[in-house]
């Protein structure tokens, strides 16, 4: 057995997703030395939206996204279907941009290596503490201590279950209990329109990314798959495609995907941004619904707070408590209501009767669907 290697950075930042590698760049290009730890191999896929909105577009380009070489499809247009297939189109103001996770997380890593991060990637967060002023990481022969532990382990994790955090005690409650599919597909489908599709207890979305690919990714009650023999292709035949979209959706799509991707035991439930002095951040810190098209959003934008305050507490500026206080605070002002709002427009959709309540109205009432969108979507960061 390998003897345990014991290394210091200021920051060690569990799970590189959005939130992870783009806090990890900031403070990396400011001079601190930062690990990055990642159970997978970059670039590969995740279960996402993969949807932003334009509020993200500057922040990005501040990191060195190349967007005129990239041409990433514009979103402007929102289609709403009800399950029996009636529809709602609405303006996407300001709209936002289709990009694969597989894509952008790619290109996000290359920058955090470029800026001196260390990438482990293929390696577990085993545990983290505090103890004696000092944070300590372990994954399988390596102990990291640092000054900071930022946590970005995403919807779910081992550190969430050890902690006994609120939201995975409550798996049957009602923002609880949810899985999420995805496909890539080829379909002849507008590509500055993103479609949400309504079915009993759940709805699917579908936009353009790069290369003329299109996601395809829903979100359901797990009892829906329970419902079918636990098959998340039974699931669609019975249950999604009674809604006659998505029934055409399905069977004209060229899947490019044999198998989906699939991730349980999603929560919506309010979330801490700071545990056991663990600095969280992305869907560790909170997660809105998919609906709202703008977790990705709120992961980049939630880096930029964390690496505010993050960066002040190693410049000596600023308390540990300070610290932890300020960024909980900033991240709720950032997101609390629109946290709210996306967890209360989550009753309409997927609800038999209140989604088609919600687009019979939205129809007569294009206000309401404005309003609606507005709270979906933040100012510019």
């Amino acid at each position: 057995m390998n003897p345990t290697k014991h290394t210091y950075f200021d920051v060690a930042v569990a799970g590189g997703g959005l939130a992870g590698l783009s806090t990890a760049i900031q403070l990396a290009r400011a001079g601190h030395s930062v690990v990055l730890v990642e159970k997978n191999y970059y670039p590969f896929h995740r279960v996402c939206g993969e949807y932003i909105s334009e509020e993200s577009r500057p922040f990005l380009q501040q990191l060195g996204v190349p967007f005129k070489s990239l041409q990433l499809p514009e979103i402007r247009k929102l289609i709403v279907s009800s399950p029996n297939g009636r529809i709602v189109k609405i303006p996407l103001t300001p709209g936002g941009f289709g990009i694969s996770r597989h894509l952008l997380d790619g290109i996000l890593a290359g920058f955090a290596k470029s800026a001196g991060v260390m990438l482990l990637e293929g390696s577990r967060v085993q545990d983290v503490w505090f103890d004696n002023g000092n944070m300590y990481l372990q994954t399988p022969g390596q102990l990291i201590s640092s000054q900071v532990v930022v946590g970005s382990f995403g919807k779910r994790s081992r550190l969430d279950l050890k902690w006994k955090r609120p939201f995975t005690q409550d798996r049957q409650g009602k923002s609880s209990n949810y899985i999420g599919v995805k496909y890539h597909i080829r379909i002849t489908h507008p590509q500055d329109t993103i479609a949400l599709h309504n079915f009993n207890y759940g709805y699917c979305g579908v936009s353009a990314i790069e290369e003329g690919n299109y996601c395809l990714c829903y979100l359901t009650n797990a009892n829906n798959l329970g419902l079918s023999n636990n098959s998340i292709h039974q699931m669609e035949e019975r249950i999604l495609c009674r809604n006659p979209l998505i029934r055409k959706l399905f069977d004209s799509a060229e899947m490019i995907w044999k198998e989906p991707l699939s991730i349980s035991n999603i929560s919506f439930a309010a979330k801490t941004q700071v545990e056991q002095h663990v600095m969280l951040a992305g869907d560790a810190a909170g997660m809105i619904t998919p609906l709202c098209g703008n977790g990705m959003s709120m992961a980049l934008h939630g880096s930029k707070l964390l690496f505010q305050q993050v960066d002040a507490f190693l410049n000596g500026k600023i308390s540990r408590q300070v610290m932890e206080q300020q960024y909980s605070k900033q991240w709720r002002h950032a997101f609390g209501i629109r946290l709210k709002a996306g967890r209360i427009i989550q009753e309409f959709f997927g609800d038999p009767v209140l989604s088609r309540l919600l687009v019979g109205l939205s129809d007569k009432l294009p206000g309401l669907a404005a309003y609606l969108v507005k709270q979906t979507h933040g100012k510019q960061f």
